[in-house]
């Protein structure tokens, strides 16, 4: 089981060209937890989550990743992102062929891995077929494998499924919610979703305005597991009814 990595953001700023995207931004995360980032387009949500994978470089203020392996994180993008001509497992694999740390392990430690990430994910049988057998659902399962076989204690998650139906989207919520409490990496969940975010997460960052600005920080008083029912229920609805006033106000 993953501890988590505890993220502490402090005075953080990030312009681009005459732009400032992100304006003195202040936010803790504490190990292990769930959070999600929503808010409008262009508010700085994804730029949040790629300064946070030092895929982007602040113009000043501070990132600091304690309380486990700062390193071992991972990155999930909107788009699966498979290579065409490599089987479901091979797609898997490919973190093993980019990473030094990952390098150093045996072949065999190395198979046990990719395995147990494609049990997580429900494609143990599905490890030899190519991207263009498989579905939109099945495609983001894949790249949720890749990201889980160096077992992160950081997962960061862009907007993941978005391209989804509703039908494969819920699915899939349900599983990344379970694989999450099982896991208890630290998750930062980006979604334009206020129904995606309220079922997932634990807490909820709102993002509004110029210079990405923390407009609501709540958290939810939600069951721990959460079942399908749950979507219907009033407490639930009420969440987001909540979440959607602030976004609008």
């Amino acid at each position: 089981m993953s501890d988590g990595v505890g993220i502490r953001i402090e005075k953080l700023h990030k312009d681009f060209s005459q732009k400032k995207v992100i304006e003195n931004l202040n936010l803790d995360i504490a190990p292990g937890s769930f959070v999600s980032v929503v808010g409008p387009s262009g508010c700085g949500k994804s730029t949040l989550l790629r300064l946070v994978a030092e895929l982007e470089t602040p113009s000043s203020g501070t990132i600091q990743k304690d309380s486990g392996d700062a390193t071992n994180f991972s990155f999930v993008f909107q788009d699966p992102n498979l290579l065409a001509w490599r089987t479901v497992y091979e797609n898997v694999r490919l973190p093993f062929e980019l990473s030094k740390s990952l390098q150093v392990l045996s072949p065999q430690e190395q198979h046990k891995r990719i395995s147990a990430a494609l049990t997580k994910v429900h494609l143990q049988d599905s490890q030899n077929l190519f991207p263009h057998q498989l579905s939109g659902g099945m495609k983001m399962r894949v790249s949720l494998a890749r990201a889980l076989v160096n077992s992160p204690q950081l997962l960061l998650m862009d907007e993941p499924f978005a391209a989804l139906d509703e039908s494969t989207r819920f699915e899939m919520q349900r599983e990344l919610h379970t694989l999450w409490q099982k896991e208890r990496m630290t998750v930062i969940f980006v979604t334009h979703s206020l129904f995606e975010s309220a079922f997932l997460s634990e807490r909820i960052i709102m993002l509004k305005g110029a210079g990405a600005q923390i407009v609501l920080d709540q958290k939810l008083t939600l069951p721990q597991v959460r079942e399908e029912s749950l979507r219907t229920t009033e407490a639930f609805n009420k969440i987001v009814a909540g979440l959607s006033e602030r976004l609008r106000a």
